[in-house]
């Protein structure tokens, strides 16, 4: 007999047949996501569950007495009670690898969008405001060629911005991590340095850190007065890993130039925000991994782990023991 699962979010119709051929698959099929209390019920009585955003916690575990993985369709599990899944002998897996480059990507397009001023000057010419003058420095932004980009959090995703900066960019990479990375520093001439280090010295600084309890506003009002005044900040990794009412009042005072960001304290940004007022912030919402190609991978390797643990060959990338 197949084991039942159930999927909260959309999947393609690839993945759908893929977990079909070992499981039995029960699906939220609404438009909207699904309520918490929803999917409580739903899944009473099942073996495994594929998300990617929904709290998993004691409360959903004690709803999901025969549950054996759940599988977060990301590689953060921030969702994740690892100490209750691991009390009740419950999988949690998620999905590293697929998503590096593209999360990559994004992290240049911010620091280039940023420092070239891309949005603002986008919404000017679009705004009709675009007329002859005799002072163009009214457009300057920065170089980001030649600069020197400091990386906080040297995994795979900061390995992939940082082989993107040293060789499309030319720039000096300086980077800040919980152990020191001999051969990136070897590939990419990195330079590891303590946090206050980095952050005097960096013309950029990519905030690239999961989040943990020991990551939680690594950055506060210090670390951004320790920051260049034409120095951006980017963060492409959990809203959570930055003190934001520090970051917004480091912006008004000029204490550091400008901020491209994917990520936020609170999702969706409320409407109120300072940061949604600033021209000298570009702001995303939280896209790092969002192209077709990439969230069907992240998808399939999901579905891969749910059905490695339920076949009982063991989760391909497990983040509880």
């Amino acid at each position: 007999m197949k084991p039942t699962i159930y999927i909260s979010q959309p999947v393609s119709e690839k993945v759908r047949q893929y977990l079909n051929e070992y499981c039995e698959v029960k699906e939220w099929r609404g438009e909207d996501r699904i309520p918490r209390e929803t999917l409580l019920k739903e899944i009473a009585n099942v073996e495994g569950l594929l998300t990617a955003w929904h709290k998993i916690d004691e409360e959903l575990l004690a709803a999901a007495p025969k549950l054996k993985v759940v599988s977060n369709v990301s590689v953060g599990y921030n969702n994740f009670d690892v100490q209750a899944l691991k009390e009740r002998n419950v999988i949690g897996t998620n999905t590293p690898y697929v998503l590096d480059d593209t999360v990559a990507d994004l992290t240049m397009a911010l620091i280039l969008a940023t420092a070239r001023r891309i949005t603002e000057l986008d919404k000017y010419v679009k705004d009709k405001k675009w007329e002859p003058v005799k002072d163009e420095e009214q457009f300057f932004g920065l170089d980001v060629h030649h600069a020197t980009i400091g990386i906080i959090g040297m995994g795979r995703i900061g390995e992939a911005v940082a082989q993107r900066a040293k060789f499309g960019f030319d720039m000096d990479v300086l980077y800040h991590n919980r152990s020191r990375k001999p051969e990136a520093e070897k590939k990419y001439e990195a330079e590891y340095c303590e946090l206050p280090s980095l952050l005097e010295r960096a013309d950029f600084v990519v905030m690239l850190t999961p989040l943990t309890a020991e990551t939680h506003h690594l950055l506060g009002e210090q670390e951004f007065k320790q920051m260049k005044k034409s120095a951006i900040f980017v963060n492409v990794s959990r809203g959570q890993t930055v003190d934001e009412q520090a970051l917004i009042k480091a912006l008004q005072n000029g204490e550091i130039h400008g901020a491209g960001l994917d990520v936020y304290q609170k999702e969706p940004i409320e409407k109120d925000n300072p940061l949604l007022e600033m021209r000298n912030v570009v702001t995303v919402p939280h896209i790092g991994s969002a192209t077709a190609q990439t969230r069907e991978a992240m998808a399939m390797r999901a579905a891969q782990n749910i059905v490695a643990v339920l076949t009982g060959k063991g989760a391909i990338d497990p983040v509880t023991d």
